[in-house]
């Protein structure tokens, strides 16, 4: 199948996933997730209507944005691998949201590179959550997020926009499910407290092997990549 038709399944599996809890399916934003795939694969995606896509890595983002810019400048681009601190400078000049904030560190150093180039009024990030308790898995603790939020939102050149959290490894979607279940919930929490600086737009949540279930779960922007490209080479 080509990228085309692989996007009309999962548009299609999007809709029904929502439809099964009485969701809109309008309100699922749909991220490409492109690592390490050739630019010509990328546009031929974005050809078929697709409008943001998400790198793992700063450097594959640096070295295919001006290809893929020239043709499709409105393009929103996510990062949505681990950051570190180091490379913050550069993605703020590539990406336009950071998925996967995790610690104060790389939020006070996002912060004050915004501050000190004059990046954007605030850069829109999410927070990652750790939800499946997996040590080799990135994120702040469930527990620990409320008392990281509060810090950080006193920090006025960052905008924390949702939660993002990549779920258990399984092929047991119904173990699975909690990890998205505890991201809602904890999402209705913050909501509650009014903080300076972060609204709870987004909850990405859902990658190939279980977005339907994010979705039911209460996911409005999934990550996906091998469903729409097929296996990686």
């Amino acid at each position: 199948m080509s990228i085309r038709e692989n996007l009309q399944v999962v548009r299609e599996r999007i809709k029904q996933a929502a439809q099964s809890v009485r969701r809109d399916p309008q309100e699922i934003k749909l991220i490409a997730a492109v690592k390490a795939l050739p630019t010509e694969l990328v546009l031929e995606a974005l050809e078929a209507g697709l409008t943001d896509i998400g790198y793992n890595k700063v450097q594959e983002a640096q070295a295919k944005q001006a290809a893929i810019r020239a043709k499709f400048p409105q393009v929103t681009w996510h990062m949505i691998g681990h950051l570190q601190r180091n490379k913050v400078r550069q993605a703020l000049d590539n990406f336009d949201i950071i998925q996967t904030v995790d610690s104060e560190r790389l939020a006070r150093e996002i912060e004050l590179r915004a501050q000190s180039t004059e990046y954007r009024t605030q850069v829109p990030i999410l927070i990652e959550v750790n939800t499946s308790g997996e040590e080799t898995k990135y994120g702040i603790p469930i527990d620990s997020t409320i008392d990281f939020l509060q810090k950080i939102s006193k920090f006025g050149n960052i905008k924390v926009q949702g939660l993002m959290t990549i779920g258990l490894f399984t092929s047991d979607l119904e173990k699975v499910r909690p990890c998205f279940r505890q991201l809602r919930e904890l999402s209705e929490k913050i909501k509650n407290l009014s903080l300076p600086n972060v609204e709870m737009k987004y909850l990405s949540m859902g990658m190939t092997d279980d977005f339907e279930v994010a979705i039911q779960e209460g996911s409005n922007m999934v990550r996906i990549g091998r469903a729409i490209f097929g296996q990686r080479r």
